[in-house]
């Protein structure tokens, strides 16, 4: 399997990933204070400047910090993700998987979007839901293809949720497929937004305007 590929010096924060603790227990023990990165990940023990770098917060869980470590050889920041919380997103992986796995079992997307996020205007929700399917469906077809003996030919969560014997498939992945985590895109992977693998149709993730008339969710319009 190919090594991570480190971002350039000086550019996006790296993160890596902390194994263990659900949400409640990783902040009641405050776990940000034992996790530990004993050397550089680019360096190694004892061949650059490596620090602790203090803790940063997440607005989801509450009360929930990152503990980070600097690198001033290499000018960067590394954070240790538990594997509970989604990268470069607010909130944890299993609350991402649920709306994908509700939009694959829907009868429709129109069916899905049904009560999402009531204070968002339809047009913004289905903006909201396609940018996190895109993005899972670009991490699991790159695990499924680098990874096909142990996860299968079918790159969905209900797939995958069967195949792994969970309903924390996104977490189990990020477990199983570690090494390639540098390259996958976010909120599974850990590559920087716009340099992570893509799925066919995913090139624009982050659309603006309106959204076109046939992924408009079919649903009555609510009055302000």
């Amino acid at each position: 399997m190919d090594p991570p590929r480190w971002p350039p010096r000086g550019s996006w924060p790296v993160q890596l990933r902390l194994r263990g603790h659900t949400s409640a227990a990783y902040v009641a023990v405050e776990g940000w204070r034992e996790a530990s990165l004993r050397s550089c990940p680019e360096h190694g023990r004892g061949r650059c400047d490596f620090t602790r770098h203090g803790t940063y917060g997440r607005v989801r869980p509450a009360g929930t910090r990152i503990a980070r470590y600097y690198c001033r050889t290499g000018r960067r920041t590394y954070s240790l993700l538990p594997d509970f919380l989604s990268s470069h997103l607010s909130g944890e992986l299993d609350e991402v998987e649920a709306l994908v796995a509700a939009v694959e079992s829907a009868p429709s997307v129109s069916a899905a979007l049904a009560g999402l996020r009531p204070e968002v205007e339809l047009p913004g929700v289905a903006r909201w839901v396609r940018r996190r399917r895109a993005r899972v469906a670009a991490a699991l077809l790159a695990l499924v293809t680098l990874m096909p003996e142990a996860l299968g030919p079918r790159p969905t969560v209900l797939a995958l949720r069967g195949r792994l014997g969970t309903e924390r498939a996104l977490v189990k992945l990020r477990e199983l497929g570690e090494v390639h985590l540098q390259k996958l895109p976010t909120p599974l992977g850990f590559a920087p937004p716009g340099r992570g693998v893509r799925s066919r149709g995913s090139a624009r993730q982050h659309d603006v305007g309106a959204v076109p008339e046939e992924e408009l969710p079919h649903a009555p319009q609510r009055s302000d």
